[in-house]
Formats: C-alpha cells, sequence, structure tokens
C-alpha cells in the first residue's frame, strides 16, 4: 500500500513524505527544495517523494493531510467570539483572515482530488492526532502517554493520549487558546526575534539570563494550584488587526518599559530565561500528573515546542534518560510522517516496525550527476577515487584548522545537520567558534555549535542519551573526560551533542575514528551546511554556491574535493605540506 502524507498545508515548514507498506520511502521538507515557494501544496516535496518511489499520482492509495481545515476553521472561530466579545471590529477582522485561510486550505484538498481522480483517497486528519503518531509509532516503546505541544493546529494547541501497541487513544485536548507555544513566540517576539521561526535563540539567550520573571510567567499560563494550562488573558490585548498581543497589565507586573526597544541587555536575557524556566516547570508538572492518572513510565513528545532541546534535556533529567522520546521531526514536517503512520497504525490496525535510527530520506546523487554540475560552473576540483583518500585528505585539512563542508549520501529529513549535509571543524582549532559565526554562519555569538562523536566513544566524554541520535535533547561532558574546550560548552557542562553510529553513517563515524588518532578525542564540530537565513544545502549546485559564499576553506561533494586556492596547503605535524590531489580531473 502507497500513502503519500503531507504536513499542514497552512504552515510554513510544509513536508512530503511517501511510505510503502509502512516503510519510509522517501520525506522531504518543501523549503529545502524550493525556499521561496508560498504556504499550501508542498509541490516539490511532492514530485520527489513519487520520483524516489517511481510511482505517479494514480498508484497512490491514499494521501493523508495532517489537517483538519473545516473543524480547525470552527474551534478558531468559536474560540475568537469568545474571546473578545467587547471588540466586535477587531474580532471580525481576525474573522476574515481565518475564513480566507479555509479557502486557501479548502482548495488545496480540491485540487488533490482532482489529481488522484479520487476523492475518498484524500484523507484529512487532525493535527495534532498527527503530531501524535509521529511520537509515538516512531518510537521504541510499545506503550507509553503522549504529549503534543504546538503554537496552534486546527484550533488546538495540544493533546494528552496513551499510546498502546498499534493504537493511540486521546485522553485530554487543549484549546489554541491556552497555547503554551503560543506564548513562548510572543516572547520570541518581544525579543526582537522572528516569531515561530526564531524560538530557538530565545532559549539560548535565557542561558545569559536568570529566570527573575518565572512566577509571572507561570501566572499568565496556568491557574494557581492547577497543572493544565490556562492563560491569563489580562496580561494580552487586541491589536487592530484582531491579534493578542502583551498588555500593559503584563509589562507593569515584569517591571519592565511597555516598549521593547527600551529593554536593555540584561532584561531581555532574563525574559528569555524566565520563559524557558516557567514552560519547563508547566510541562513537568503536566506530565507528572498524567503519569500519576496512567500508570506510565515512558513518556513520547510531539509538536514544535520539542524542538526545545533545553526543555527536552530537563524532562529527560526528572523523568530519566530513555524514558523520553522525541522524533527526528517534532515540529509541523513531521506531521507527514505522523499521517502516513496514523493510517497505517491507527485505521488499519498494521503493526508497529522498529525504532528510527536513520531519517536519510531525501535527495541523493550519483556521481556522474555532481561532475557535471561542477563542470558546467566550471569549478576548479580533485576527484579522490577511494574512500579512503577522501577521508585522509579532510583529516589534514581538520586537524590544519580548516573549515570543511561535508555533503554526502542522502539529505537528512528534520531540522538538524546529521552528518550529510554538514559543515566540519575541529574544536581545538583556533578560534574556531568565532571564524564560524563571523565568516560562515553569520549568527548571535549566544547560540552554541553542535560535536560529533561515535556512539562507542561517546561515555568516555559525555553522559548523553539516546535522542543525542537526531540531536533532540543535550548530554554532559564528563568531570573525568573534560577534553572539549569551554567555548563550545554551556553553562553546567551541558553541550549539543550528535551521536554517530556506525550502520547508519559510517563515512562520518570512520572520519570520526580517524580524526581522533591524531587529536586529543574523536570528536569534531558539526553544524548544518548553509548560508543565513537559508535551509541546508540539498543538491551539488547549492553546495556550490554555499561554499564560494561563505568562509568555508573546502567542501567534499561526494569524493570530489573542492578548495578556495589552485593549491591547499595544510598543516602536517611540524611541515607545511601541499595537498595531494588525487586522479585530478
Amino acid at each position: 500500500m502507497l500513502i503519500l502524507g503531507l504536513s499542514s498545508l497552512s504552515k510554513g515548514d510544509t513536508a512530503a513524505a511517501l511510505v510503502r507498506d509502512g516503510v519510509i520511502e522517501a520525506a522531504i521538507e518543501n523549503h529545502k527544495l524550493q525556499p521561496s515557494a508560498p504556504r499550501g501544496i508542498p509541490e516539490a516535496a511532492i514530485q520527489y517523494c513519487l520520483s524516489k518511489g517511481g510511482v505517479t499520482w494514480s498508484d497512490l492509495d491514499a494521501v493523508a493531510i495532517a489537517s483538519d481545515s473545516f473543524r480547525g476553521w470552527g474551534r478558531r472561530a468559536f474560540s475568537r467570539r469568545r474571546l473578545s466579545p467587547a471588540a466586535p471590529i477587531a474580532t471580525s477582522c481576525q474573522q476574515g483572515k481565518e475564513l480566507r485561510r479555509f479557502a486557501r486550505e479548502w482548495i488545496d484538498v480540491r485540487i488533490l482530488r482532482h489529481r488522484l481522480q479520487d476523492t475518498h483517497k484524500v484523507v484529512s486528519l487532525d493535527h495534532h492526532s498527527c503530531h501524535a503518531a509521529s511520537a509515538f509509532f516512531l518510537s521504541p516503546f510499545d506503550k507509553a502517554m503522549i504529549l503534543t505541544l504546538d503554537s496552534e493546529g486546527d484550533g488546538k494547541a495540544g493533546l494528552l493520549a496513551v499510546g498502546e501497541g498499534s493504537q493511540i487513544r486521546v485522553r485530554d485536548t487543549m484549546s489554541y487558546s491556552n497555547s503554551i507555544g503560543w506564548v513562548y513566540s510572543r516572547v520570541t517576539d518581544l525579543l526582537g526575534f522572528v516569531s515561530s521561526k526564531e524560538e530557538h535563540k530565545t532559549q539560548w539567550l535565557g542561558l545569559e539570563g536568570e529566570p527573575v520573571y518565572k512566577d509571572i510567567f507561570l501566572r499568565v499560563l496556568r491557574r494557581p494550584g492547577e497543572v493544565f494550562p490556562k492563560l491569563d488573558l489580562r496580561y494580552f490585548r487586541r491589536n487592530l488587526t484582531g491579534g493578542f498581543v502583551p498588555s500593559s497589565f503584563l509589562f507593569d507586573r515584569l517591571g519592565l518599559p511597555s516598549e521593547e526597544s527600551e529593554f536593555t541587555t540584561t532584561q531581555k536575557r532574563n525574559l528569555a530565561s524566565s520563559v524557558q524556566a516557567a514552560i519547563t516547570e508547566l510541562i513537568s508538572d503536566l506530565l507528572a500528573s498524567f503519569q500519576k492518572k496512567t500508570g506510565l513510565q515512558q513518556i513520547c513528545l510531539g509538536g514544535g515546542v520539542f524542538h526545545n532541546t533545553l526543555l527536552v534535556a530537563s524532562l529527560e533529567r526528572k523523568f530519566g534518560v530513555g524514558n523520553i522520546f522525541v522524533p527526528p521531526a517534532p515540529g509541523n514536517a513531521g506531521c507527514a510522517l505522523g499521517a502516513t503512520a496514523w493510517i497505517w497504525h491507527q485505521q488499519m490496525g498494521k503493526p508497529r516496525n522498529p525504532e528510527v535510527r536513520s531519517v536519510y530520506w531525501g535527495p541523493i546523487f550519483a556521481r556522474t550527476e555532481i561532475k557535471d554540475v561542477l563542470d558546467n560552473v566550471k569549478a576548479c576540483y580533485s576527484l579522490h577515487y577511494t574512500g579512503e583518500k577522501t577521508l585522509d585528505s579532510a583529516v589534514q585539512l581538520l586537524r590544519a584548522g580548516k573549515i570543511v563542508g561535508w555533503f554526502h549520501g542522502a539529505t537528512e529529513f528534520g531540522p538538524r545537520a546529521l552528518g550529510n549535509r554538514s559543515i566540519l571543524a575541529s574544536p581545538w582549532a583556533p578560534y574556531v567558534s568565532e571564524n564560524l559565526n563571523d565568516y560562515v554562519k553569520h549568527r548571535e555569538s549566544f547560540r552554541p555549535f553542535a560535536v560529533s562523536v561515535r556512539e562507542e566513544d561517546c561515555a568516555r566524554y559525555f553522559e548523553g542519551s539516546p535522542l543525542c541520535r537526531f540531536m533532540n535533547s543535550l548530554a554532559v561532558v564528563r568531570a573525568d573526560a573534560d577534553v572539549l574546550p569551554r567555548a563550545l560548552q554551556l553553562p553546567g557542562g551541558l553541550v549539543r551533542l550528535h551521536i554517530v553510529d556506525k550502520e547508519t553513517n559510517r563515512l562520518l563515524w570512520e572520519l570520526l575514528g580517524r580524526f581522533g588518532e591524531h587529536e586529543p578525542a574523536p570528536i569534531l564540530v558539526n553544524t548544518s551546511f548553509n548560508l543565513p537565513g537559508e535551509p541546508p544545502v540539498v543538491r551539488p549546485r547549492d553546495a556550490v554556491r554555499t561554499f564560494f559564499c561563505s568562509g568555508t576553506d573546502a567542501v567534499f561533494i561526494d569524493n570530489f574535493l573542492l578548495t578556495k586556492s589552485s593549491s591547499a596547503y595544510i598543516l602536517n605535524g611540524r611541515s607545511v605540506q601541499k595537498l595531494e590531489v588525487h586522479g585530478a580531473v
């Protein structure tokens, strides 16, 4: 059976996934293939999935959409009228936006039905049910409690459920008018970041502050003595377009100026720290309460709120490492997988598959395709005819302190760079963080870089978590093996960690091992291969453009090596040698 899963069509990070008889064959986010595409049907992602599977629209048995636009519109419309009975003009403005949103989604569904020539093959599913399916059915747990949280999806902000075997039973839901994710996004906006896009900046900025406003945010998020979220609307007001924004009541309680431009750096850091601490405590209390009711120890988490790795790491410390699972793509994109899983398991009752350990479901390119691109752009390159030579050259460059692009195999699905579309560097290279920030990533200094380590070496240097395979949690540097430079560590010895196993990414695993033979540890800095504001590269042409537009010193595209000088000189021991070029074309 062939199922094409689509994430919610009204959100920005749309994605598609193709599943054949319960096995994932292809999955990709649309913005990685078509960065400027508007919201709606993820055309580029769909085309890739159909091409990868060698199928056409007529071959599909079902198209599962992770959104029920009619129900979502109804819930949002009812809630907005109830929330603002005294603001009819603002409410009417917002209702008009909601109606236009519903109309766009309805038209998209009709387009899909026309392509399939069968109305019954297009299935609209509840958004948070798809989050729950992605969280539970991809997990290693046979039975677990499930919590999903995001800003809003189909008029809901989350749900609580219990998963067992091939079935999920929903226990409770949360209205989007009590959205934890929405409050976090409003604080992100107050800090000068882009809401619904740059919440990750809020979590990292908070590490430099103190949670002095935590109790105020807890009063915003829930009523005293309760664990379920319930927003106090005194802290918000309607603006002219009908949206909710922080009110003067909130600024008075915080003791902050009502103009965000007047916030001091310390106040911004404390705001970020406080909202982070508040949502961590609220979610922790909510899970503990649900755990008492169900008696279950294992927990699956889904929804965009759980992109927050600081939050996930805190929950692991409370509920136990190994008892928490977050899918590789917990946000909207992951709902494309969740929609297929809901059809296959929940509706058809099919048995579960083994735990997902690899997410390399995106485009992969043959060596001839890569060569054609390099010749077309007239790039100077060398070709290593064996993987051994590729690894040797990469180690030489990395040991010399060079920043190296690493483009191999299939593109990762999800928001993290997991070693196939990465930029690598030595942790012990002089000013490595500064060079990556200033000349490659052009981003804020408070945002940490991740490091990759082989699975069998992890315990020697870190106290890690299985979630670090997909970089969905944090690790702690072991006190007795403190080899990682302080610049790459977070407060408390925390570190963003990527655990690499031999089975899923042998080439990076071998590179780490060879590098570790000459350096203090088999560890490399790993960040996404992209330019600021752009998605990670997918195609060879993307890699070449990003390489020449950034401060990256060299890039390996499969076995092709590009450098920014005709002769690459790298340090080898005490002498400087010319990089040996193998099989130059």
